[in-house]
């Protein structure tokens, strides 16, 4: 979890806040989406994260997909902004989070695909058309929204 939230969580518990974030699709060449296998639920989510004080909600995106997969984004292209009571998040802890996600495409990326193990158990491309069956339910809504 980034500081930005711990020190919030220290201030308020495990009550619900807004959380400011990216979440980034990157689509290989072959057409199949990034995905990593969360730690905290075990579901499939997309990479991104909570935005640190000081960042753009580009360095965000950019800076959540390098820490969990590894890879640079050269361009990102804002696609949605989902906020509202959908969005409502309470995480296997407890703590509840009301998101409003940035969402991004990234046109091209540069380095190795890494699993960063902090960060998630498994990261992987899956074709759009045998996606996992425990996906987060924002990842599953942002991917049928934005990649079909």
């Amino acid at each position: 979890m980034a500081d930005y939230v711990k020190s919030m969580r220290n201030l308020i518990g495990s009550r619900p806040f807004i959380m400011i974030g990216a979440s980034v699709v990157s689509m290989n060449n072959k057409n199949q989406v990034l995905m990593q296998l969360r730690s905290d639920t075990l579901k499939w989510g997309l990479p991104g994260g909570a935005m640190e004080i000081g960042e753009t909600i580009e360095e965000t995106a950019s800076r959540e997909l390098f820490e969990e997969t590894g890879l640079i984004a050269n361009t990102l292209e804002l696609i949605d902004v989902l906020s509202g009571k959908d969005f409502y998040f309470q995480y296997p802890n407890g703590d509840e989070i009301y998101n409003v996600i940035h969402v991004f495409r990234v046109k091209e990326t540069v380095g190795e695909l890494l699993n960063q193990e902090e960060e998630g158990l498994e990261i992987r491309y899956f074709s759009l058309h045998d996606l996992p069956t425990n996906m987060d339910e924002r990842a599953s809504y942002i991917i049928q929204k934005h990649c079909k």
